[in-house]
């Protein structure tokens, strides 16, 4: 059956194959699982009618046995009542219905194979579907930690490639180039800074007695 031909290819292909050659690996493990859906809806729909086909030779199989049953114990009555003829007439038909119980015991017979034969396979695509469910879930679990560490190594490689930190660094440059710049036109003007400087001056204060306190002593004043 085409069913089964391409359930066969479905359950040979190489899933990790699938997931390398998709953009989005989520979306086609997910696809992977719709397909095997699909194929296992199809599958059991072909079970049922081979089901179907069975039960119903079964029953023109009984429906032939009973013929036979019944123009034998029709042959049997005539041969009772001393009637041969009669009896040739029934054993005739009880021949007839005897061939075709036998060419719907065969039919039956290839049937029931058929089903069993398509109820393993059905059960063998169940199988290998709650096999897949399990592997998706953990394939879209390590497809989502593999996407956010190139995130992170995205991001790692940006800022060493000229990302924030190149950025501070030439805003660092900027800034040291302002101060230099602001000391030179201090230096040109003449204006030290440190003369509006409070701290400054007391500082130079208090060196300038302690020095003349040192000299006053060295004189003995």
């Amino acid at each position: 059956m085409a069913i089964f031909s391409r359930l066969v290819d479905l359950l040979k292909a190489n899933i990790n194959d699938l997931i390398d050659k998709a953009e989005d690996p989520e979306k086609m493990l997910k696809q992977i699982i719709i397909d095997m859906e699909e194929q296992l809806q199809e599958a059991t729909q072909g079970l049922g009618q081979v089901m179907a086909s069975e039960r119903r030779t079964k029953k023109q199989l009984e429906e032939a046995q009973s013929q036979a049953t019944l123009w034998e114990g029709r042959a049997k009555t005539a041969l009772k009542a001393g009637d041969e003829a009669l009896a040739k007439q029934a054993v005739d038909s009880k021949l007839k219905a005897d061939a075709t119980v036998k060419q719907y015991q065969q039919m039956h017979d290839e049937l029931s194979k058929q089903v069993e034969t398509v109820r393993e396979q059905v059960n063998l695509l169940k199988q290998k579907l709650e096999e897949a469910r399990a592997r998706q879930s953990m394939l879209i679990a390590r497809a989502q930690v593999a996407e956010a560490r190139q995130g992170v190594a995205k991001a790692i490689g940006g800022i060493d490639s000229g990302g924030a930190f190149a950025k501070m660094d030439k805003m660092e440059a900027k800034i040291t180039q302002q101060e230099a710049e602001a000391d030179a036109q201090f230096e040109i003007s003449g204006i030290d800074a440190k003369q509006n400087d409070p701290f400054a001056k007391l500082e130079s204060e208090s060196a300038a007695d302690s020095e003349m306190e040192r000299l006053k002593k060295e004189l003995g004043l």
